[in-house]
């Protein structure tokens, strides 16, 4: 018997597959939790505009983070920050800082699990901040620290 498959099932496949089990395992097993539902032609037209919509809506958040990407590099985020002497600064300026300093100067919101630091930022200058936006899909900003009057 062919289902579809509405969650991970050992042994048998991911969520979203259409698989052919055994009559019994399907009845017995598979339909009664919940975990598949019968390959009719309805379910799988169904599936086929449900895969179709999420791999539309996957192109255009991928269109948009490669556009995001390409502007993050043109858009210098500046940060006043306090200093001791020798120009070293109280602390460090974090991802977080970095996160909403990038909001209130471009209105552009991005969390800060998502930019990378390859080390703290604890003197004054330009950093180059690396932006995760997906999985295959990272951007570049730069951050200017300045002191604070």
């Amino acid at each position: 018997m062919k289902v579809i498959l509405l969650e991970n099932v050992k042994g048998q496949g991911k969520k979203g597959e259409m698989v052919n089990v055994s009559d019994g395992y399907a009845r017995n097993f598979l339909l009664p939790k919940k975990l598949a539902m019968e390959a009719t032609t309805d379910a799988i037209n169904a599936k086929k505009i449900a895969d179709d919509a999420a791999k539309r809506r996957h192109d255009l958040e991928k269109q948009a983070a490669l556009d995001l990407s390409k502007k993050l590099g043109e858009m210098p985020v500046r940060i006043q920050a306090k200093a001791g002497n020798g120009g070293k600064l109280f602390g460090s300026v974090t991802t977080k800082e970095i996160s909403e300093a990038l909001k209130a100067q471009y209105k552009i919101d991005i969390p800060k699990a998502k930019l990378t630091l390859d080390e703290p930022i604890k003197t004054f200058g330009t950093f180059e901040v690396k932006v995760k936006l997906m999985p295959e899909i990272a951007g570049k900003l730069f951050v200017i620290v300045a002191e604070q009057a």
